[in-house]
């Protein structure tokens, strides 16, 4: 003999683990706004007050003394050149990468800023300072990408292809090459932001199946 199936309420499918969605563009205007506008008064401040002395805030490898210039170093920048190269791809990356998520990206932020920067530290060239939003650059371009490959929705996907698209060229300076460009920092943000990509995606959403419980 077979009993019939003991009815219960269906749950609410569970978050955890789904990837963020499309839709959180105020906020991520906001926060894109705010990282420019303060990378650009602190230069400004840097060069107007300071005559370019907060560059020693840079990170300097292997130096102990110095080894919390890893928070510092990716929001200072040589001079205004160097700033403005970084600034467009800087805010559109960042826009890109918020805008799907302001909570995670702030994470995925102090994860590049923290691991990337750590890893010049280690093995950067030394007697040269390593600083600049670059740093960031890469590593929101490949925290991107590694959304993409993770989570594999159409979503994901797409940004990661169009953050490509836009920005994959710059993929050659994680190489040596210009002595006085830190190729050190291009090459372990893009590392951290691959980690970051990762340890915040890196659980894709189990399918949902349709299904009765029965004794």
């Amino acid at each position: 003999m077979t009993r019939p199936d003991r009815f219960r309420p269906a749950r609410p499918p569970s978050r955890v683990g789904q990837p963020a969605r499309m839709g959180q563009p105020g906020p991520a205007a906001a926060l894109t706004v705010a990282l420019v506008a303060g990378i650009w008064g602190q230069e400004v401040a840097d060069q107007l007050l300071f005559g370019g002395s907060l560059d020693r805030y840079g990170i300097l490898p292997r130096d102990t003394g110095a080894f919390w210039n890893i928070l510092t170093a990716p929001f200072l920048h040589a001079d205004f050149g160097h700033l403005m190269a970084n600034t467009v791809p800087l805010a559109v990356l960042a826009f890109m990468g918020a805008v799907r998520g302001v909570a995670r990206f702030v994470a995925a932020t102090l994860i590049i800023v923290l691991v990337g920067g750590a890893l010049v530290w280690l093995f950067g060239r030394g007697g040269s300072v390593h600083l600049g939003a670059s740093e960031l650059v890469f590593g929101f371009l490949a925290y991107l990408l590694g959304v993409g490959w993770w989570e594999r929705t159409p979503v994901a996907i797409g940004v990661a292809v169009a953050a490509f698209a836009l920005y994959g060229g710059i993929l050659w300076g994680v190489l040596p090459g210009n002595p006085y460009v830190s190729w050190e920092a291009h090459l372990f943000g893009f590392l951290a932001g691959l980690l970051a990509a990762a340890l915040l995606h890196g659980r894709r959403p189990r399918r949902a199946a349709g299904h009765t419980d029965s004794d």
